[in-house]
């Protein structure tokens, strides 16, 4: 077929639209978000019915991914990494279960943190689960892992992770489709207890996922994605997984004069990674993000030196690879072409111009720095954590997904006076809600402010599972309606915001504040879509 120039995300939704999907489920979050908005997008998911709306977190996309797997059809999940700490449950037992439908797990890692809290290595979560992981090295290999991914799950009984970075997911390479697969009929396992894990049945699927770590362990010694390439200088041998077989081949374009074992299934071959090290002098590995690899192989035989990558100090231990990086800790001259040139100055990221969520700030700075060192606002994660930059500068932590209720609650048990948590609609629907419970539940001396876009903005403005469902959500946990406030936030209504968020932060209990108005993103290619069908 004609080749299709595709991002990284995009060919793996392709892949999976090709090789027979059924429903993909997901959360946004970079570098993930366009495999979903891709299906999402495609004329032939609206033809074939193909599921495609967003979840309302991780763990939620993960469950019914295992139920599309459980009647016996192909379902793709997708979630940056840290979405993948909120699917861990699920992810953790579905390799106890098993599947009966192909399940394709996409964690897509952000090393160098560009986007992210944290730049945590998804290949822990894999090899923890003890299924397969498909590390791919470009855009072809994405979209063939996924196809293959399918296949391989099916024959082998259980979920396989696709582990991608953000390089790969937001760079395009030309993309050679497979042919177009139908997706499965409706089946069910022979096995009527298989995913009731209950004590008595989980020890005997347990068993079973052991013994098919024999099965696993051969096809990652046969697969074509782990290829060995042999050479006569053993002085050194090489390991690259994914894609950092990219950045040592780009040193060596004729070849490298090393041998190279190129790593893009888990779990590793063994037998392969024996022989190296008893041909080669020492080994090097190269792998984006943790040292996942080069302590495995420590595992298999430790001798000081012998194993060389980022524990011991060869590669940098944290932030992205890069040709120029590898070709330093191969002692090769080089051009610095990923530099950042000097001429280029760092711009911090700002909320729009125009953004409510300006407008909460503008009022709620106001107030707290009125109440000095007895206050302190504690953010979530969204656009409005940029509330810690200026020109507001007033949040005073951003922990992760739902953590400002919590956090505010247990600073409130720890004897703060004025404490306020400001969370996103999109996150509170997230993980937010049960936190709210908590401060219900114990009627907090705190003030929640639920700022509300009717988004997802920070992603690109995916729907919001709350939107128009906030104050129904708060009143039917438990908060009291008295204390229920919504607000326009508007700069001609700021006097009226800081009188009532002043008035909620004196209240000694627990209150909700929600300042409602569209994402002013959302709300131009609203009115541009309005445009284009009016004029049709």
């Amino acid at each position: 077929m004609k080749a299709l120039l595709l991002l990284g995300d995009e060919a793996i939704a392709q892949a999976a639209l090709d090789a027979g999907l059924s429903g993909v489920y997901a959360y946004p979050g970079t570098p993930s978000t366009e495999i979903t908005e891709y299906i999402q997008h495609s004329p032939y998911s609206k033809q074939e019915n193909i599921q495609c709306r967003w979840a309302t977190n991780e763990k939620t996309a993960m469950e019914a991914a295992m139920g599309m797997s459980f009647a016996g059809k192909r379902s793709l999940v997708c979630m940056k990494h840290v979405g993948v700490n909120v699917a861990a449950d699920p992810l953790m037992n579905s390799s106890i279960s098993g599947i009966v439908g192909g399940l394709v797990f996409v964690a897509a890692d952000d090393p160098s943190m560009h986007s992210s809290q944290n730049e945590q290595d998804s290949r822990f979560y894999g090899n923890f689960a003890m299924i397969p992981i498909l590390e791919p090295s470009n855009q072809q290999e994405a979209y063939d892992m996924v196809y293959a991914g399918f296949e391989l799950s099916e024959r082998i009984g259980y979920p396989v992770m696709l582990r991608i970075t953000t390089r790969l997911a937001h760079s395009r390479a030309g993309v050679v489709r497979k042919a177009q697969l139908p997706q499965n009929e409706l089946h069910f396992s022979e096995d009527p207890k298989q995913f009731v894990l209950l004590p008595v049945n989980a020890r005997q699927r347990y068993k079973q996922l052991l013994a098919a770590q024999n099965d696993m362990q051969a096809s990652s010694m046969n697969s074509d994605f782990n290829p060995y390439y042999d050479a006569a200088d053993k002085s050194k041998g090489i390991i690259a997984c994914g894609i950092a077989y990219n950045y040592l081949m780009e040193n060596f374009p004729q070849g490298c004069p090393w041998p190279v074992l190129k790593i893009g299934q888990y779990p590793l071959p063994e037998a392969r990674i024996r022989q190296m090290l008893k041909e080669c002098k020492e080994l090097i590995v190269i792998e984006e993000g943790a040292p996942v690899v080069e302590n495995a192989i420590k595992g298999l035989c430790y001798e000081e030196g012998k194993i060389q990558g980022r524990c011991s100090g060869l590669l940098p231990r944290d932030g992205e690879l890069n040709p120029d990086i590898v070709a330093e800790a191969f002692g090769l001259d080089h051009q610095s072409a990923y530099a950042r040139p000097q001429v280029v100055m760092p711009r911090p990221p700002a909320l729009c111009q125009g953004c409510g969520h300006r407008d909460m700030y503008e009022a709620l700075t106001e107030v707290v720095r009125s109440l000095g060192d007895e206050a302190r606002v504690f953010g979530d994660i969204g656009c409005y954590t940029l509330g810690y930059l200026p020109p507001f500068r007033v949040l005073n932590s951003a922990l992760d997904m739902g953590a400002s209720i919590t956090m505010a609650k247990g600073a409130a048990d720890a004897g703060l006076k004025y404490p306020v948590a400001v969370i996103g609609d999109s996150t509170f629907t997230h993980s937010g809600m049960t936190s709210l419970l908590d401060a219900v539940n114990a009627n907090a001396p705190i003030t929640v402010i639920i700022s509300d876009n009717e988004t997802t903005g920070m992603t690109g403005g995916q729907d919001s599972a709350g939107t128009g469902k906030i104050e129904a959500i708060c009143l039917g946990l438990g908060v009291d309606p008295a204390h229920l406030k919504v607000l326009v936030p508007l700069k001609k209504n700021h006097e009226e915001m800081v009188n009532i968020i002043r008035q909620e932060i004196n209240y000694p209990g627990l209150s909700v504040i929600i300042p409602r108005r569209e994402c002013i993103q959302t709300a131009a290619r609203r009115k541009k879509m309005q445009a284009k069908e009016n004029q049709a």
